[in-house]
C-alpha cells in the first residue's frame, strides 16, 4: 500500500513555495460555471480535492481545458439546467456543496449530492438552506442529495446563527444573481471568502464587505468572463512553518500573505520562535527547545482549526504544559493516539488537550484520520528519532501538492513507498 517513509532527526532548513489555496480554489472553481463565457483560473493547485472538483465539472457539461498545471480555462455553458449533480467525484469532496450555491444563483435550480472529505465532525448545512430559503428557494433533503429551486430569487436580510465559511461563499453566490439587496451578517471573513469575492466581481458581481462581518451584494442579471488568480494558501504555508519549529530548523516560506498568518505567526513568536516578514514571504528559525502556551481555535482572524494538529505536535515537544482547545469541530483529536504511540503526554478532556510536553519523539507506524492531522503526523515523524512510516497519505494528498518533494528541497528524508523492496533502498540511502 503506498504511504511514506520518514528518518527523523533533520533540521529543516531552505526554501519552499507555497501554492494557491486549495479552500479558495474549491469555491472559485465551482463559481466559474455562473457564466456562459470561458473564465482563466490561476494558482490553481495540484491536488486531489481540486481534481475532483474539475472532473465533476466536466461530467455535468463543463468544458475543462488545462492550459497548465496550475492554470484552467472553464466554460459552463454547456451545463444543462436539470443537469442532477451526483457522481463519485462529488461525493468525495467536502466543497463540492458550493456547486449548490452557484447552479441555484445561474438556474435558479439546483440538485448535488451530499458530500464526503475528512471526518472530522458534523458540519450541517442547515445555516446554508436557511440563507437559500430566505433568497426564495425551496430547499429538500432526500436520497442523499440537497435539491434547491425557485421560480426567482430576492435578496433579503440573512444573520448567521454561527460563523459558517461553508454557508458565507454558498449564499454570496446565489445571492451575486439574486434580483435586489442581500446583506449577510455575521459572515465568515477568512480569506478565501474574500478571494471568491473578488473573483466574482471580477465577474460582475457588486460585493461589498467580504472580510467584515457584514457582506452586502446588490443582485446583477448576468457575470462575465474573467482571468483570475488565487491567493496563497494560508494553511500549507501555516504547516511548513510548524515544520521548521517543530525540527528547530530554519525555513522560509515563499509566495504567502504574511497578513494571513499573524495567528500562527503571534504563537510561534510567542512560544520562542525568530519570525521574519516580508512582503511576500516569512521566516521561521528555531534554535533551541521552545516553550508553552495556550491555544483556541476560533474563526478568521482567530487560530485556525486546521493548523490546530500541527502546533499541538510542536507543543508536545515543547517545555511545560500546554493546553489546545478546539471550539470549531467536535472530532478532531483523533490523531492524538499516533502521537502518543511515538511518545507524547497528551490527554483530551471534552473539547481541549492537555499537553506535558516530551524531549523526544520515537518512529513509529502512524496511520492519517484525516488531512491537516496527517501533515501534522509527517510533521512529528521529522522531528523523531528513527524511522516512521505513515499510512492513509490519500488524506494528505487532497490538499498539498507535492508535499514529500517539497520536504525534501528543505533537508527532510521521506518518500513515498509501495513496497518492502522500495523500503530496504529508502533505509540503505539515508544510512
Amino acid at each position: 500500500m503506498k504511504h511514506y517513509i520518514v528518518k527523523g532527526g533533520n533540521a529543516l532548513s531552505g526554501e519552499v513555495e507555497i501554492a494557491g489555496a486549495k479552500n479558495a480554489a474549491l469555491a472559485i472553481l465551482a463559481a466559474s460555471i455562473m457564466t456562459n463565457d470561458t473564465v482563466t483560473v490561476e494558482n490553481v493547485p495540484d491536488v486531489s480535492d481540486i481534481r475532483a472538483i474539475l472532473k465533476t465539472i466536466e461530467v455535468i457539461g463543463g468544458y475543462v481545458e488545462k492550459v497548465d498545471r496550475h492554470t484552467f480555462r472553464i466554460n459552463g455553458s454547456g451545463i444543462n439546467r436539470d443537469t442532477a449533480v451526483d457522481n463519485e467525484f462529488v461525493r468525495k469532496i467536502r466543497g463540492s456543496y458550493y456547486l449548490i450555491g452557484s447552479l441555484l444563483g445561474k438556474y435558479k435550480k439546483a440538485s448535488v449530492a451530499l458530500p464526503g472529505g475528512c471526518n472530522i465532525g458534523l458540519r450541517p448545512i442547515d445555516q446554508h438552506i436557511k440563507g437559500f430559503k430566505a433568497l426564495g428557494a425551496s430547499v429538500r433533503l432526500a436520497s442523499g442529495r440537497v435539491d434547491a429551486k425557485a421560480d426567482r430569487l430576492v435578496g433579503s436580510h440573512i444573520y448567521m446563527d454561527v460563523v459558517s465559511v461553508g454557508a458565507t461563499i454558498n449564499i454570496m453566490m446565489a445571492a451575486v444573481m439574486a434580483e435586489g439587496n442581500t446583506a449577510i451578517e455575521n459572515a465568515a471573513k477568512e480569506p478565501h471568502v474574500v478571494d471568491l469575492a473578488n473573483f466574482l466581481n471580477s465577474m460582475g458581481a457588486k460585493i461589498k464587505g467580504a472580510g467584515t462581518d457584514v457582506i452586502r451584494i446588490k443582485g446583477v442579471s448576468s457575470l462575465h468572463g474573467t482571468t483570475y488568480s488565487i491567493i496563497p494558501d494560508q494553511i500549507e504555508a501555516g504547516t511548513f512553518m510548524f515544520a521548521a519549529a517543530a525540527t528547530r530548523g530554519d525555513v522560509t516560506i515563499k509566495n504567502v500573505i504574511p497578513k494571513h498568518l499573524e495567528s500562527l505567526t503571534a504563537k510561534l513568536i510567542e512560544i520562542g520562535c525568530q519570525v521574519q516578514e516580508s512582503d511576500d514571504m516569512v521566516r521561521v528559525v528555531a534554535t533551541k527547545r521552545l516553550g508553552r502556551t495556550t491555544v483556541k481555535t476560533l474563526p478568521y482572524p482567530g487560530f485556525p482549526t486546521d493548523m490546530q494538529p500541527q502546533i499541538t505536535v510542536v507543543l508536545a515537544l515543547s517545555k511545560g504544559m500546554s493546553f489546545v482547545t478546539e471550539s470549531i469541530f467536535e472530532n478532531r483529536f483523533k490523531y492524538v493516539d499516533e502521537l502518543t504511540k511515538m511518545g507524547a503526554n497528551i490527554r483530551v478532556e471534552g473539547n481541549t488537550a492537555i499537553i506535558e510536553g516530551v524531549e523526544q519523539y520515537t518512529g513509529s507506524t502512524l496511520s492519517s484520520p484525516d488531512l491537516r492531522a496527517g501533515a501534522a503526523l509527517v510533521i512529528a515523524a521529522l522531528a523523531a528519532d528513527d524511522y516512521s512510516e505513515i499510512y492513509d497519505v490519500q488524506y494528505i494528498e487532497r490538499g498539498y501538492e507535492d508535499f514529500p518533494e517539497k520536504l525534501r528541497k528543505i533537508g527532510a528524508h521521506i518518500e513515498t513507498i509501495d513496497t518492502e523492496e522500495e523500503k530496504r533502498r529508502f533505509m540503505f540511502q539515508v544510512g
